[in-house]
């Protein structure tokens, strides 16, 4: 498991890597003790940065810097985070087209702008409204949903299962919320890593392109799963994207996760 120890005002993350990562050891030392930190977190250069580690018993100080794929793969997410909803563009209109044939299978959409909408969670006849939040990749990660694990997304679509509160939340809004609560967590916008969790996802996200839409999947699926548990309304909603957030955290932060599909929330979806 993995623990945060504060160090001089400062929280140093700590994971055990297997003998085999791919990480360069810094000049910090190592200690045996439980307390021990390779000392406060420091910035070397661009995207590099030293944390703590812990191999059978001990913590090491290593140096994580990020691989070409890891630079080109950010680089292509920090795109994506960056584009918003262009309702005039011919390319966004018809993923919205496609996101509507993908959660309503041969039911015609009448138009663009169209109280049909509101049957998705959209809280008016434009979804593009909606989208501000967190622009195009809010759009992308609901399609993506909807055609890579199509039986979960009609369940949540459809509030199949659990006992619903009378006063449930948008499924469409919450989408673009989960996409933006992603996005804080893992602070990939930054010029400077200030997280291990955005560390920790670099390395899935070299394994796997699509592992930020594969874990917008898995959020989605562990909010669900929150919101029955805590028996929530909407006006509850805060509270469990906030338990969400933490238990995302805690599990990209366990051992035995090096790639999305590992997550122990994986397995809810179908």
């Amino acid at each position: 498991m993995s623990s945060v120890v504060r160090n001089q005002g400062s929280c140093v993350a700590i994971r055990a890597f297997s003998p085999s990562s791919s990480f360069n050891r810094c000049s910090h030392g190592s200690a045996s003790s439980d307390d021990a930190t390779c000392g406060r977190p420091a910035w070397i250069g661009k995207g590099l940065t030293c944390v703590c580690f812990k191999r059978k018993g001990v913590y090491e100080g290593v140096c994580i810097n990020l691989t070409p794929k890891q630079e080109e793969r950010l680089k292509r997410l920090r795109h994506r985070m960056k584009v918003y909803f262009d309702g005039s563009r011919p390319d966004h209109q018809e993923a919205l087209r496609a996101l509507w044939s993908a959660t309503f299978p041969g039911k015609d959409l009448h138009s663009l702008v169209s109280d049909q909408w509101k049957e998705m969670g959209w809280q008016g006849r434009d979804p593009s409204t909606d989208f501000r939040g967190a622009g195009f990749i809010s759009l992308e990660n609901l399609l993506f949903f909807a055609k890579t694990f199509s039986t979960s997304f009609q369940r949540l679509l459809k509030k199949q299962g659990g006992k619903r509160s009378a006063w449930e939340y948008p499924f469409a809004v919450a989408g673009v919320n989960i996409t933006f609560m992603i996005m804080q967590m893992l602070d990939l916008d930054a010029t400077k890593p200030r997280t291990f969790i955005r560390s920790v996802f670099l390395q899935i996200l070299s394994e796997n392109e699509w592992a930020f839409d594969l874990l917008y999947c898995v959020a989605f699926v562990v909010m669900d799963k929150q919101w029955l548990e805590r028996n929530a309304t909407y006006m509850e909603f805060n509270e469990v994207l906030k338990s969400t957030r933490a238990q995302l955290e805690r599990e990209l932060l366990m051992d035995d996760v090096l790639r999305i599909e590992d997550m122990p929330s994986y397995t809810l979806l179908s």
